[in-house]
C-alpha cells in the first residue's frame, strides 16, 4: 500500500465518523460510545450550538462577499512583512496562510499549491468573504474571533460542509496596547496534510505582527502613558488616562468606574475640553457614583493623543439620605422613587425629577420630543409612580385616520374605571376628531382622570394644537446626540428587555464607544434596533464591534474620531449649554466658563440657530 493510499483511508474513515456524529448531534446529544467520536471537543460542540440557535446553515449558500479589501489598513502594514517572511517558508508546504480582518473578512492569502488553492476558490476561502461564525458556521477564522483565542478546527468539526475537507488553524491578533481584536492569522490545509506545527506557526507569526502593530503606535500612546504616570505619581486622586483605544487606570480608579464608563469619560472630557486645555467639573459615573473631576488634554488639538483625568469621590451617605426621604414620603414619591429612568445625563436627572413631582399631581401631562425618543417611555414610567398596579388604557391617534369613527367611539366609551388614559402621537389626530378629543379630555380633567398625551415637538403647528390648552403640565424629552452619557445606560436596559435570561450581557468597550460617538437620527428607538440586531450576531457572548450592524461598525459619522473629536465636541458643548440652561445665554456662557460675546461668536461660527433657544 502507498503512503498516499495508508494516509487517505484513515482520513476517510474519520471523517466518516464525525458526519455521523454531526447528526446525531441534530437529533440528540452528541454520542459518546465510539471511541472515534469522543474527540468531539467541548469548544466545537458549543460553537455547533451557537451555530444552531442562530439558524447557520451547513450548506453551501452564499457568503458575504465585498471586492474591495482594505490594502493600507494598520493590520496590513503590521501583517504584510510577517506573512511574506511566512511565504518563504511554505513554498514548498502544502497549506495556505489567510489573514482576516476584525469581522472575519478574509484580506489576504498567500502560498499554497495548486490543488489546494483551486479547492479554496471552490469552498469560498479567498478575499473579500466574510468567514464570520454567524456567516460560515465553526471554522478557524470566525469561531477564533467569536472566542478570541486560537483556534483549531479539521476536516468533519467545521460546520459547513464544503470547508470539511480542510484542516485549518487560526490565532486572533490582538493589539498589545488596546487590547482589541485587530484580525485574524489563519493556516489552512488538506485534512491529510495537516499537523500540529501548523498552531505553532501561526502564533509565532502573531506575535512578530503585533510587535510590529506596537512599534506603529507606541509613539502617541507613550505620551499617554508618561501624562498617566505623572498624575499617578501624585498619589491623592483616582487617575484615568485614555483615548478611544486604550484606557488606563490605577487601582484607585480601577475600583470606582465600570466598563461602561470608558465611553462615558471619553465622550465628557472631549465635550469640557472644547476649545480649553483643561477642564474641572463634576461627572456621574455608573451606579449613581459622582465624582468631582480634573480632565486635561495630552497633546495639542491638531495631534491629541488622549486625555487625563484625576478623580476624587463625593463622600456621602447615600443609604441613609435615602432612608430619611424614604420614611418622610408619602405612598406615591415612595413608588416614584423605585422606578427610574435609564440614563446618568443632566438632561435625565431633570426629567426624572420632573416625573417625580408630576406622579403627585392630578393633572393631564404632555410629553413631547423627535420620533424614537422615549416619549411612551416616559409615560409608562410617570403612569407606573402614581398606581404601580393600575391598568391603563392607550389609544394612538396615529391609526384614527384608519376607522375614525370606531376610534373616537372608543375614546368616549373610555371611562376612569378602566384605569389612566395614554393617548400616542397625539400631534397625528385628525383635524375633524379635534373637537371630540377637547370634549373627552375636558370632561376627564373634571373627574380628575389621569390622562398622558405623547406628540412630535411641531404640535402646535398642527390642527392638533388646540388640544395642548388642555393639558396644564408638560415635559420635553432632549434627543440622543444631547445626552450621550446615558447610551451606556440605555443600553444595559435594552439588553435587559431583549434577552431577560441572559443576565449580565454587556457592550465590549470598543463597540460601546462607537455607539456613544454616533448622532442618533432616530433616538431610542434606533438604538434599541442596533441592539435587537447585535443580540443575534453575538450569540449570547457579550457585544463587540464585530457584532453591530454593518453600517455602525466605524467612528466616521459625525462625530469623534481620533484626529477631530476635541474640535466636534464643540458644537455639542454649546447645544447641551443651551438646552440645560433653557436658552439662557447668559446662564450657558458660565457654565462654559467663556463670555456671551464669545458664546454668540461660536453660535455663528459652528451655525447654531439662536432663535431654537429663546428664554422660557
Amino acid at each position: 500500500m502507498s503512503i498516499d493510499k495508508a494516509r487517505r483511508g484513515p482520513w476517510n474513515e474519520r471523517d466518516r465518523l464525525w458526519t455521523s456524529e454531526r447528526d446525531r448531534f441534530w437529533t440528540s446529544a452528541p454520542s459518546r460510545e465510539n471511541p472515534e467520536l469522543s474527540n468531539l471537543r467541548p469548544e466545537i460542540e458549543a460553537s455547533w450550538r451557537r451555530c444552531e440557535v442562530i439558524g447557520v446553515s451547513s450548506g453551501d449558500d452564499d457568503l458575504p462577499y465585498t471586492p474591495d479589501v482594505d490594502r493600507d489598513s494598520r493590520l496590513r502594514r503590521a501583517a504584510d512583512p510577517v506573512i511574506d517572511n511566512l511565504v518563504l517558508h511554505l513554498l514548498d508546504a502544502p497549506a495556505t496562510i489567510l489573514l482576516a480582518d476584525s469581522a472575519a473578512q478574509i484580506v489576504d492569502r498567500r502560498a499554497g499549491n495548486a490543488g489546494l488553492r483551486a479547492r479554496l476558490d471552490r469552498a469560498y476561502v479567498a478575499p473579500g468573504f466574510r468567514y464570520a461564525e454567524e456567516d460560515t458556521g465553526t471554522n478557524g477564522i470566525g469561531t477564533a474571533l467569536e472566542e478570541r483565542r486560537p483556534f483549531q478546527v479539521s476536516g468533519g468539526e467545521h460546520y459547513r460542509e464544503a470547508l470539511q475537507s480542510l484542516a485549518c488553524v487560526g490565532v486572533p491578533i490582538i493589539h498589545p496596547i488596546t487590547r482589541t481584536v485587530e484580525g485574524i492569522l489563519d493556516i489552512t490545509s488538506n485534512l491529510s496534510d495537516s499537523n500540529a506545527l501548523m498552531g505553532a506557526l501561526a502564533k509565532s507569526a502573531v506575535r512578530e505582527i503585533q510587535s510590529r502593530l506596537y512599534a506603529e503606535s507606541s509613539d502617541r500612546e507613550q505620551r499617554l502613558l508618561q501624562s498617566f504616570l505623572q498624575a499617578s505619581r501624585r498619589g491623592s486622586s483616582a487617575v484615568v488616562s485614555l483615548n478611544q483605544d486604550v484606557i488606563m487606570t490605577t487601582p484607585m480608579a480601577a475600583q470606582i468606574i465600570d466598563t461602561s464608563d470608558q465611553a462615558l469619560l471619553w465622550d465628557w472630557a472631549c465635550r469640557m475640553l472644547a476649545g480649553r486645555d483643561e477642564f474641572i467639573g463634576e461627572v456621574r459615573l455608573a451606579d449613581n457614583v459622582t465624582v468631582s473631576a480634573t480632565a486635561r488634554r495630552v497633546g495639542d488639538s491638531r495631534s491629541p493623543a488622549g486625555i487625563v483625568i484625576e478623580m476624587r469621590q463625593h463622600l456621602r451617605d447615600t443609604k441613609k439620605s435615602s432612608a430619611r426621604q424614604l420614611a418622610s414620603a408619602s405612598a406615591v414619591e415612595k413608588r416614584a422613587e423605585t422606578v427610574k429612568i435609564p440614563g446618568r445625563s443632566l438632561s435625565t436627572k431633570r426629567l426624572q425629577t420632573e416625573l417625580e413631582r408630576l406622579a403627585s399631581i392630578d393633572a393631564p401631562v404632555l410629553v413631547t420630543g423627535e420620533p424614537g425618543v422615549g416619549k411612551f417611555f416616559a409615560a409608562s414610567a410617570l403612569h407606573r409612580m402614581q398606581d404601580a398596579d393600575g391598568r391603563f388604557t392607550v389609544f394612538d391617534a396615529a391609526t384614527a385616520s384608519v376607522d375614525p369613527d370606531a376610534w373616537i367611539t372608543g375614546l368616549i366609551n373610555w371611562n376612569k374605571v378602566d384605569g389612566a388614559l395614554i393617548i400616542r402621537h397625539l400631534d397625528l389626530l385628525p383635524e375633524k376628531l379635534v373637537p371630540n378629543v377637547c370634549a373627552v379630555l375636558s370632561e376627564a380633567v373634571d373627574h380628575r382622570a389621569q390622562i398622558i398625551a405623547t406628540a412630535g415637538e411641531a404640535i402646535r403647528q398642527g390642527p392638533a394644537g388646540r388640544l395642548c390648552d388642555h393639558f396644564m403640565r408638560r415635559i420635553e424629552i432632549d434627543p440622543l446626540r444631547l445626552r450621550s452619557e446615558d447610551i451606556a445606560d440605555i443600553s444595559v436596559a435594552l439588553l435587559r428587555k431583549h434577552s431577560p435570561d441572559r443576565n449580565g450581557l454587556r457592550l465590549q468597550p470598543a463597540a460601546l464607544q462607537l455607539l456613544v460617538a454616533r448622532d442618533w437620527p432616530g433616538n431610542v428607538r434606533e438604538l434599541e434596533s442596533v441592539l435587537a440586531s447585535s443580540l443575534l450576531r453575538s450569540m449570547g457572548s457579550d457585544i463587540g464591534v464585530q457584532h453591530l450592524p454593518d453600517g455602525y461598525r466605524d467612528g466616521d459619522l459625525r462625530r469623534r474620531n481620533a484626529s477631530t473629536s476635541l474640535e466636534l465636541a464643540e458644537s455639542d458643548a454649546l447645544l447641551k449649554a443651551l438646552v440645560e440652561t433653557d436658552g439662557n445665554k447668559l446662564l450657558a456662557a458660565q457654565r462654559l466658563g467663556v463670555a456671551r460675546s464669545t458664546l454668540y461668536r461660536k453660535m455663528r461660527a459652528l451655525g447654531i440657530d439662536g432663535s431654537r433657544f429663546l428664554p422660557q
